[in-house]
């Protein structure tokens, strides 16, 4: 159906990617498969497919495609992996999660996007994802551990109880820095023999706020 709609935009959307280095073949089949349209507002539609961040409710943002596309890459997903999403937002990442990993947990401070992210993964059928409404910086005890954890919003430094939920064997992927200006992003890899650190490259994401908004 998207592939009707928008075929100058989609082979476009996938030859950007590839040409930006993009090349785990699950990853770009799963970028074309996930109809992009579904997770913007109406009036952004016909750019749904630039290779750019767009404007979503409570102040947000859909990250562009290649950040998406390049975050995911870099967490090495397989079938049987249990992943951890902080920042929900339309829903979008997570959606691209579902296809590559086991289950996926989201977690999203604001209610009116996780509302709304819940009913449009529900009906694309990401049936493996839970949508949860609550602090990211600060998530219940009883949840993890995770065998990969992504950050989608800017973080001054990766709290120390969110690494404490990463597997042995297991990455995380978040965006640290300033929140008003350009952060990196920083891969961590948990070995028995410890952590090991490496950053990436430099991104822009809203930042990750605590607690839970009070309103929308």
């Amino acid at each position: 159906m998207t592939s009707h709609q928008h075929p100058p935009e989609k082979m476009m959307f996938q030859l950007t990617l590839r040409r930006r280095g993009i090349s785990d073949q699950a990853v770009l089949r799963t970028m074309e498969e996930v109809p992009r349209e579904q997770f913007v507002d109406e009036a952004d539609r016909d750019g749904a497919y630039r290779d750019s961040a767009l404007p979503i409710a409570c102040g947000q943002t859909i990250s562009q495609p290649f950040v998406v596309a390049y975050m995911t890459e870099q967490l090495q997903l397989q079938k049987q992996h249990r992943v951890l999403e902080i920042g929900t937002g339309s829903g979008y990442q997570a959606a691209v999660l579902s296809r590559l990993a086991g289950q996926v947990l989201t977690v999203e401070r604001y209610r009116r996007l996780a509302d709304t992210a819940r009913v449009r993964l529900e009906k694309l059928g990401c049936h493996n994802v839970e949508v949860m409404l609550g602090d990211g910086l600060n998530l219940p005890p009883n949840i993890g551990p995770f065998d990969r954890i992504i950050v989608t919003a800017a973080m001054e430094q990766i709290p120390e109880n969110l690494i404490e939920r990463l597997e042995v064997g297991g990455i995380l992927i978040a965006p640290v820095g300033p929140h008003q200006g350009v952060q990196t992003l920083i891969r961590l890899t948990r070995s028995a023999a410890g952590i090991e650190r490496k950053e990436l490259v430099d991104v822009r994401f809203v930042p990750a706020l605590p607690g839970v908004a009070r309103e929308l």
